[in-house]
């Protein structure tokens, strides 16, 4: 198995090193957004494979959600391709230029990173955006998508190398793995050292972990989405209510949902009923602890401990008091996934505070956590939320998927 996945990485290095114009780039993506236009009722038809396989093997609802692609998803993917089209070629871009003492100029360059493998879990327009980015990037990329959505995956990966083809480009800047054995990304992670650049896990946190204990090549992280909104003493109801509403209920099922609401102590008699009703009213559940169980009106189950760090993804969201913005902080850091929090408040002090000492990737100040998206970001689209320490961090869109070096120019100097 591992032989073969050196084969694919080999045909994935020989077209990475067959370098790509970006006119040529764009025109391979042109003509792949056109391809899924057209074969569009072949994706749906593919598509209700999955999702009929998923529902059999009794994947919760929210999951399903995931998988589905319809004729919105459809124009949301041509969208971001058409967009990574307009943004420009992160490759080749100089991004200092200095000239020293003795003569010498230095420029640092971006260059790709190389061969990229993906392992990603339900969302089969991960495969479109992926494949756009890392070719846009001057990446070769192998995709390992996840087993519920082996055949939307497999049709639009094969409509992106119908695409290279009609351009004259080796079909192996994207290879799918075409097995469902879970083995493979084992072998991906362990003993892919040397054929692979850059391993990308997209998924959940039983895959991040694994990503953590076994690979031997260079990954970003991507960790779940334990999202929280504080609704600060200085936080406008109205605003409040609406961030919220969006925050939670706009896309339960997408990383940068809310998933636990703070409220600070000197407001939350008059806010808790109006903004908990409001979600409770959309059909959300409330898990609170005991303050918040005693003020709503509404009902609402006491928390468990161990839940203040679940990621639901569903229509589930939990709630505390906290005593002011340093204790909102103290609560994110310790619960939180370093991916996306925001802070409702007219005081920019506070603000200024809570963006400055949140361990997130991505701060947010009166605005809903769920533009924590590549597109929303001007991307085009990204290829996960990186929740690293070093970089790169937040939404990886194609200035994120290229390195750099140092082109130095002399003049015969020598160092002495």
């Amino acid at each position: 198995m591992s032989l073969k996945l050196k084969i694919i990485a080999k045909s994935s290095r020989t077209a990475f090193e067959r370098k790509v114009s970006t006119i040529q780039k764009d025109k391979v993506l042109r003509i792949f957004a056109n391809l899924i236009f057209k074969n569009k009722n072949k994706i749906f038809k593919e598509n209700h494979k999955d999702i009929k396989f998923a529902k059999k093997k009794g994947l919760k609802e929210n999951f399903v959600k995931r998988l589905e692609i319809n004729e919105n998803t459809i124009t949301s993917i041509i969208k971001s391709i058409n967009q990574i089209i307009k943004i420009k070629d992160p490759t080749n871009k100089i991004l200092d230029k200095w000239k020293r003492p003795n003569g010498l100029i230095i420029n640092k360059v971006t260059v790709p990173i190389g061969v990229v493998a993906v392992i990603y879990e339900s969302r089969p327009n991960v495969t479109s955006d992926v494949a756009s980015l890392c070719f846009k990037s001057g990446n070769a990329v192998i995709l390992r998508g996840g087993s519920e959505a082996f055949n939307t995956n497999k049709i639009i990966s094969n409509l992106f190398r119908k695409s290279l083809k009609a351009c004259g480009i080796d079909q192996n800047y994207l290879q799918f793995i075409e097995s469902k054995n879970r083995k493979i990304v084992d072998n991906l992670l362990s003993k892919m050292k040397g054929h692979i650049d850059l391993v990308i896990p997209r998924g959940g946190k039983s895959l991040v972990k694994k990503v953590d204990e076994m690979s031997t090549v260079p990954y970003i992280g991507h960790l779940e989405g334990i999202c929280h909104t504080f609704i600060d003493k200085k936080a406008e109801l109205k605003m409040a209510i609406k961030i919220l509403e969006n925050a939670k209920m706009r896309n339960t099922s997408i990383c940068g949902a809310t998933e636990t609401v703070l409220f600070h102590k000197s407001i939350v008699k008059k806010f808790v009923n109006p903004v908990l009703s409001n979600l409770k009213n959309q059909g959300c559940n409330i898990y609170s602890d005991k303050i918040i169980k005693k003020l709503f009106k509404g009902k609402s189950k006491l928390i468990l401990n161990k839940n203040w760090a679940k990621e639901y993804l569903s229509a589930n969201i939990s709630a505390k008091v906290v005593g002011n913005v340093k204790n909102a902080v103290k609560h994110i850091n310790q619960y939180g996934t370093m991916h996306t929090d925001a802070i409702i408040t007219n005081d920019r002090n506070a603000a200024k505070y809570f963006l400055k000492n949140i361990k997130s990737s991505i701060g947010i100040h009166n605005s809903s956590t769920q533009f924590a998206d590549g597109g929303e970001f001007g991307f085009g689209a990204e290829v996960g939320i990186s929740t690293n320490n070093l970089p790169p961090r937040g939404p990886v869109g194609l200035s994120q998927l290229v390195s750099y070096k140092y082109e130095i120019y002399g003049k015969g100097q020598i160092r002495k």
